[in-house]
């Protein structure tokens, strides 16, 4: 095995805590997700103890050890939910379904490793989100889209591999609740456009039945031009009669043969992927013709809102990138059917480093909507740089939309608590690769981690999510240097990258590393507009309009400088370099001053981490500490680009003195 087990590496406990709960599993019956709680109590058991656990099969309550219960409780926890007890020495776990009880047993583990379980501990968790879900970008020729942590280990030279590492991070996935996977990228190309087909259905049914026993479902993205590109056809109109008769007999076929497929993710229409625009048809016609092929077998479609204008003219004002998926969706609320679901990202343009909640998220009263986050950091550093965003995805979920008098925020419109859907959920793009640790950088797999542990209980908070990672990824005596190193690393990202909201300023394609003017004057946007004056897009109503999209309390507090966030003020607004931030500095002093912070920041943490020598591995140890130095090093190349820029665009001098080129 040349792969680690990342947060389920289950080390050895000198103290013995709970050797004699994990000597002994009761439980009545068998089930595949049952079986799969039992082997992870094997697991850890093993481990943790040295001992191979007792499995008993009996209706009778036990005294000691670990007692799994499906369905014998009186609380109303869920399909998903559980609950678990611990009295003397037993601990019980209860749940509605199999996978309750599955999702219990990690719970169990988890504090075990983590918080601990007292004599007495009663605790019910019920997930906030139906939809858990993560999509990956991977190619079929073992490349990633936007991976930063090696190769695929899904395919490999136009084939689909099978191997215990899917085991391994299918088992990862339940652990944290994860309960559907994407496993072929969005831009479908190549040979994953066959993955429809009868010539790699044995490798997906082996998936299909790994995941099902993890309470998980396998979903593919779609080549929504596959009737022209595998079918022979010389369309792809979703009203033509042949095209849909060849999707359902394709689809048919497929679910014949894995049943417990979840369905489809499209992005159709958007950055030149076909899409049902090119035949005047909408939207809605566009998935809707899937989403009725699909609908007996259970299946849903989620259908991408990344469509904008990918050949806009930089020197046109009056067009917005921003505005797009608002202007492209909202007419078309309510004409979507019951089984497709909008997959709407967490801000309107990219997942930049920050940005405003997408207005499209509770202006949707009458669609099934799925929120996408990005947990690969294409524009956070790309896993080069230590950038923890469950505090950034905190922001968006507690952002209140004013769409309706109570439950009105992000997190209760994707759990289905402001308006009724069918379907809903949350999102996001893996971060994961065949590099031995899954995520390259170390400490990016909290980011993983914390995907699924926000999404199931949106309520933790960043510092208990990245304690519960710590302690079960290194050891208890590293967790106050860790957590304070992740809970800064957003914050020092945004400084010494791009201010206030501006984002982008990255180098056209790969998107790493400082370039101020890298898509300003490009086809696919235009971003801070700085000149010699000033710098920022006006995006209210004497601008590009773009602010008429919110609700009418966010819309004025956007409106204004004074009250628009200054972390989004550039965003919103046009701002001369003279302009006074409430910190009494100036705009442009702003941008030298949290530059240069934003270095001092990283170099704070790379001390930290030299610090934790010979507390933690020394593997992990030693990748880290070389990545915060090359982190250290591109930190100062982004401060003394991006101040330049500025210095040379204004001829204004820094009030401290320090060099500028």
């Amino acid at each position: 095995m040349n792969w680690e087990q990342a947060w389920l590496k289950y080390e050895q406990d000198e103290t013995g805590t709970y050797a004699s709960f994990l000597s002994s599993i009761t439980l009545k019956g068998h089930s595949e997700v049952l079986d799969t709680a039992v082997k992870e109590l094997q697991l850890a058991a093993a481990a943790m103890y040295g001992i191979i656990p007792h499995v008993n099969e009996s209706e009778k309550i036990p005294h000691e050890g670990i007692h799994l219960v499906v369905g014998d409780n009186d609380m109303a926890i869920g399909t998903e939910g559980y609950k678990i007890e611990s009295y003397g020495g037993l601990i019980t776990v209860y749940g509605e379904s199999d996978v309750g009880v599955l999702y219990g047993v990690f719970g169990v583990l988890r504090l075990m490793r983590s918080g601990g379980i007292p004599d007495g501990y009663q605790g019910v968790e019920i997930p906030d989100n139906p939809l858990r879900m993560l999509n990956h970008w991977d190619n079929m020729d073992g490349s990633i889209e936007r991976g930063y942590s090696g190769e695929s280990f899904f395919f490999k030279s136009g084939e689909v591999i099978v191997s215990e590492r899917i085991m391994d991070y299918t088992r990862l996935n339940a652990s944290i609740g994860i309960n559907g996977v994407v496993i072929n990228n969005v831009n479908v190309a190549g040979a994953a456009i066959d993955l429809i087909t009868e010539k790699y259905r044995e490798p997906l049914k082996t998936y299909s039945d790994i995941f099902r026993a993890h309470g998980i479902k396998l979903y593919l993205s779609l080549d929504y031009a596959a009737p022209m590109d595998i079918g022979g056809l010389d369309t792809c109109d979703p009203l033509d009669e042949q095209v849909i008769t060849w999707w359902q007999r394709t689809l048919d076929a497929l679910y014949s043969e894995l049943p417990d497929m979840g369905g489809f993710l499209i992005k159709a229409d958007s950055e030149g992927r076909p899409g049902p625009f090119s035949y005047g048809r909408t939207h809605a016609e566009g998935a809707n013709m899937l989403g009725k092929i699909v609908a007996p077998y259970g299946g849903i479609i989620l259908w991408r809102c990344f469509v904008y204008n990918c050949t806009q003219d930089w020197r046109d004002t009056t067009q917005d990138r921003a505005s797009a998926s608002y202007d492209h969706f909202i007419p078309l609320d309510g004409a979507f059917d019951d089984n497709v679901i909008l997959q709407i990202k967490n801000g309107p343009m990219d997942f930049q480093v920050r940005e405003p909640v997408s207005p499209l998220l509770g202006a949707m009263k009458a669609t099934n909507q799925v929120l996408e986050f990005q947990a690969a950091q294409e524009y956070t550093g790309q896993q080069r740089h230590v950038c923890y965003l469950v505090p950034m995805w905190k922001e968006v979920l507690d952002f209140r939309t004013h769409c309706a008098s109570e439950n009105d925020r992000v997190r209760d419109v994707v759990a289905g608590r402001t308006y009724a859907m069918k379907h809903s959920g949350i999102a996001a793009v893996a971060n994961t690769g065949n590099d031995s640790n899954w995520t390259g950088h170390d400490l990016a797999a909290a980011n993983y981690y914390g995907f699924g542990r926000l999404i199931w209980k949106t309520s933790l908070t960043s510092e208990e999510i990245a304690e519960e990672w710590v302690c079960q990824t290194f050891n208890r005596e590293a967790v106050d240097v860790i957590c304070n190193m992740l809970m800064k690393s957003w914050p020092a990202y945004e400084k010494y990258t791009s201010p206030l909201g501006i984002g982008w300023m990255v180098n056209p394609g790969h998107h790493y590393g400082p370039n101020v003017d890298g898509y300003e004057y490009d086809m696919f946007g235009t971003y801070h507009r700085a000149d010699h004056l000033a710098m920022g897009v006006d995006r209210t109503e004497a601008g590009t309009g773009y602010i008429d999209q919110y609700f009418p309390k966010n819309k004025r507090m956007y409106s204004s400088t004074v009250t628009c966030p200054e972390s989004l003020l550039l965003f919103f607004h046009r701002i001369p370099y003279s302009y006074q931030l409430s910190t009494g500095k100036t705009l442009i002093q702003h941008i030298y001053d949290a530059h240069y912070e934003g270095v001092e920041t990283v170099s704070e943490m790379l001390e930290q981490w030299t610090a934790l020598e010979g507390t933690v591995e020394a593997l992990p140890y030693m990748r880290v500490k070389k990545r915060l130095e090359h982190q250290l090093d591109h930190a100062g190349l982004w401060r003394d680009v991006v101040n330049s820029y500025f210095y040379r665009k204004t001829l204004i001098e820094d009030e401290k003195g320090r060099k500028l080129y």
